[in-house]
């Protein structure tokens, strides 16, 4: 079987603790990208959930504020909403 080489930009530190990860499991980094793409292929997608972060306590303040306006819609336009947004 013919392989080919692969080149990822990686941070070295991100890089030294997934090999130390896929080490403790009996592999290298190369076996686990490998078993990666086989699972990737097998879900026809990634092999795991992917969302977003938690919002940081800022974000979850000011979508409370948010929360708390009195907007009161459905609008036309934009224009009204953002009158109502300034009111």
């Amino acid at each position: 079987m013919n392989k080919s080489n692969l080149t990822l930009r990686v941070d070295p530190e991100l890089k030294a603790q997934a090999a130390a990860l896929y080490e403790s499991l009996g592999m290298d980094l190369s076996t686990a990208t490998r078993i990666f793409y086989i699972q990737s292929l097998r879900c026809h997608g990634l092999p795991f959930k992917v969302k977003a972060d938690k919002p940081n306590d800022v974000t979850l303040a000011a979508m409370e504020d948010a929360e708390n306006e009195e907007m009161i819609g459905p609008f036309k336009s934009v224009r009204e909403m953002m009158e109502s947004l300034n009111a």
